[in-house]
C-alpha cells in the first residue's frame, strides 16, 4: 500500500540570511538536489520551509534539512557535501516517494516526453531518479538504454549534471568484422548507434552534435574510463554483459561526486569469448545487498517492441529453460 502525499511546514532557527542563502545554494541548486535524493518538493521563503511528499520521505527530508542547515555553521555547503551528508545518515528513498507526488513517473526531454509502459518500466524509472548506481538487466526491447537515456537528459536539461558520459565495451556480436578504416571515433561509432538514435530523438540532430563537440556529451568506448574519475556527470554503461569481471570493476570506481550511473545489459547475450566471465552477471552477486543500489529485472513480459520480438525472447527463454 502506498504512502499517503503530506505537506508540512518547517521553521529554521536561528534565522540567518547567509546561512539560509547556502542552505539553498546558487538558483536553489542545493534543494533541487535533496528534492532528487528524497523525493519531496521543497519550497523556501526565508528560513520558512514546505516539504511536501510521501509522509516517510516528508519525514526524512525535514530531518536532513535542519541537520544541513546545523553544518552551515562549519563552512559552506557543496554539492559533494551534502551528498555525503546524505550518504554517512543512510538516506533511503522509498520507491513509492520516487518521481512525482503522486508515485507516477513522467520524463520530459525538448524532443519527447516519456512514460513509463508497464509497472517494470516505472520502477527503473524510480530506481534511477532515488539511487546512484542503477543496473537494468533483461531483454532486448524492455527500453532499459532509452530510459537510461532519457533520465540522463532531463537531468542535464535541469541542470542536475553537466555532462552526460556514454559508455558501450566495443565486442563484436558473434562475428568478425575486421579492419574498420577511419580514425578512433569512426571505428566505435557503430557500437554506440543505440545511443546515438535515442539522443538524437530526445534533442536533435544538431543540438547532440554541438554538444559533442563542446565535450558536454561524450560517447566513449569502455577502454577510455580508465584512470578517470567522473564528477557531476549522468554515466551510462550499455550493453554491460560484454564487460570482463576486470572491466566492470574499473568502471564502477570511475563514479565521482554528484554522478548518477546506469548500466544496462542482458546476461542471455553475452558475446565475450568462451572462458571470459560477464562482470554484469558476478556484479548482481557482488552488489546485490549494497545500500544506494538499485537492480531491475526485465523479462520478455515487458518488451515494448513489436509482439512477434516479445513471443520470440519468450521461446528462447522456455528452450533454453528446457521447458
Amino acid at each position: 500500500m502506498s504512502s499517503h502525499i503530506q505537506s508540512i511546514d518547517i521553521t529554521l532557527e536561528p534565522e540567518d540570511n547567509d546561512r539560509l542563502a547556502d542552505l539553498c545554494g546558487q538558483f536553489d541548486v542545493h534543494l533541487h538536489q535533496l528534492e532528487q535524493r528524497l523525493g519531496v518538493e521543497i519550497n523556501s521563503r526565508g528560513n520558512q520551509f514546505r516539504i511536501i511528499g510521501d509522509v516517510p520521505a516528508v519525514a526524512r527530508a525535514e530531518q536532513v534539512l535542519a541537520g544541513l542547515y546545523e553544518e552551515t555553521e562549519n563552512g559552506p555547503l557543496t554539492p559533494e557535501k551534502i551528498h555525503l551528508y546524505l550518504q554517512e545518515a543512510g538516506s533511503t528513498v522509498p520507491d513509492s516517494a520516487a518521481g512525482s507526488a503522486g508515485g507516477y513517473v513522467t520524463i520530459r526531454t525538448p524532443g519527447a516526453t516519456i512514460n513509463p509502459r508497464g509497472p517494470n518500466q516505472k520502477h527503473y524509472l524510480q530506481n534511477i531518479l532515488a539511487n546512484d548506481l542503477n543496473f537494468g538487466i533483461g531483454p532486448a526491447g524492455t527500453g532499459k538504454t532509452y530510459l537510461a537515456v532519457a533520465c540522463a537528459v532531463q537531468a542535464l536539461e535541469q541542470e542536475k549534471v553537466s555532462r552526460l558520459v556514454l559508455v558501450r565495451p566495443a565486442v563484436e556480436a558473434g562475428e568478425r568484422l575486421g579492419f574498420l578504416p577511419g580514425d578512433l571515433t569512426q571505428k566505435v561509432d557503430p557500437y554506440l548507434r543505440p545511443l546515438y538514435d535515442a539522443l538524437y530523438e530526445m534533442l536533435g540532430l544538431d543540438r547532440v552534435a554541438r554538444l559533442i563537440e563542446r565535450n558536454v556529451i561524450e560517447v566513449a568506448p569502455l577502454a577510455f574510463m580508465r584512470g578517470r574519475s567522473l564528477n557531476d556527470s549522468f554515466i551510462i554503461l550499455d550493453e554491460g554483459q560484454n564487460t570482463t569481471v576486470e572491466q566492470m570493476k574499473m568502471f564502477l570506481t570511475r563514479i565521482g561526486f554528484g554522478s548518477t550511473a546506469v548500466v544496462t545489459g542482458d546476461i542471455t547475450q553475452i558475446d565475450l569469448p568462451r572462458q571470459t566471465d560477464s562482470g554484469l552477471r558476478q556484479v548482481i552477486d557482488v552488489l546485490k545487498d549494497s545500500q544506494g543500489i538499485s537492480f531491475t529485472f526485465f523479462s520478455s513480459q515487458d518488451v515494448v517492441r513489436h509482439p512477434l520480438v516479445q513471443r520470440i525472447i519468450s521461446a528462447y527463454e522456455s528452450y533454453e529453460s528446457g521447458t
